[in-house]
């Protein structure tokens, strides 16, 4: 059983206790682009995403994947000393693409110590032919599968506002598509979005809860120069919350969450030159301190709010 260090389930230890050691992952970028982005369901993509999507540190699709992940091991297994990994299909939307094509990619990605293979995609983008597949590849290849969701909001009226192209519905729908496979799932939200507010954050802990979702990567809202949120934002049409706020929403969040939640970040970090906003011009270490100094004030911890599963009002 995961201990609860720092008041919440923290990822390398999830990691650590599933594989028996220190795992890492290697991000593997390939050539792919978004339904949002091609005019499938929409232009532009989603408003704080930049041309080259995500993945600042992602190699060029125009190298293989075997090489990717060869010159990303080498960086990580001398800096972290680390024998088994993990293939991040990162930047993009890593399921919108011919399966035939997919399958190429994911059976390239299965190398020698790649334990797991971490797909990051969209909730329109999840169908059972595609999860058939990746269990042909889990099951020939012996490797582990989880699937990022990018969420974002459960406010259908945020999800609009972002561009993001599909509603709360969607993802409720890919989750219990995945739940029928032995697939971890990782939902992607933003904590401090301006069109949320702390009530928001609280129902996306408890929905995220009672689907029964296995990880979650919380990020803080960067701002990408030369982007649609970039403008708004140098326009003054967006207003950030505080530092305060945001520790607030986060703290509130992990004690709403089930206590069988794997957080894998509670920050986001990016680059200093890409940026017109980035964590408030602060470490993200030292949010991240604020963020355990709030919980252990409180003596609060991941869970002790969750009593609203399981037929509540009849306990």
């Amino acid at each position: 059983m995961i201990t609860i260090k720092k008041h919440y389930k923290i990822y390398s230890e999830f990691l650590k206790e599933k594989y028996h050691e220190k795992v890492y992952k290697l991000p593997i970028n390939i050539p792919l682009t978004c339904p949002n982005r091609d005019g499938k369901i929409g232009y532009g993509g989603c408003i704080f995403c930049g041309d080259l999507g995500a993945g600042f540190e992602n190699l060029s699709s125009k190298v293989s994947v075997k090489d990717q992940l060869s010159i990303n091991r080498e960086r990580i297994e001398k800096k972290y000393k680390a024998k088994k990994f993990i293939g991040y299909f990162q930047n993009y939307t890593n399921s919108y693409e011919k399966l035939s094509v997919l399958k190429k990619y994911y059976l390239d990605a299965c190398i020698e110590d790649i334990v797991e293979l971490c797909i990051s995609t969209r909730p329109d983008c999840i169908s059972e032919e595609f999860l058939k597949m990746l269990n042909e590849v889990s099951n020939e290849k012996n490797v582990q599968i989880t699937l990022e969701l990018g969420l974002q909001s459960i406010n259908h009226k945020t999800l609009k506002i972002l561009n993001r192209g599909h509603s709360l519905a969607e993802f409720i729908d890919s989750v219990i598509m995945i739940k029928k496979f032995d697939f971890d799932i990782c939902v992607h939200l933003i904590g401090n979005l301006p069109w949320d507010d702390l009530e928001d954050f609280i129902e996306t802990a408890k929905v995220l809860s009672a689907l029964r979702v296995d990880l979650i990567k919380i990020h803080s809202l960067y701002i990408l120069k030369n982007t649609k949120l970039g403008n708004m934002y140098k326009n003054g049409e967006i207003e950030i919350c505080t530092v305060k706020d945001y520790v607030e929403r986060v703290v509130e969040f992990i004690r709403y969450s089930s206590k069988n939640i794997v957080f894998q970040r509670l920050l986001a970090r990016a680059p200093e030159e890409e940026t017109l906003f980035c964590n408030w011009s602060m470490s993200w270490w030292k949010i991240n301190d604020m963020i355990d100094f709030e919980l252990d004030r409180l003596g609060a911890y991941q869970g002790d709010k969750c009593d609203y599963l399981g037929g509540k009002s009849i306990k």
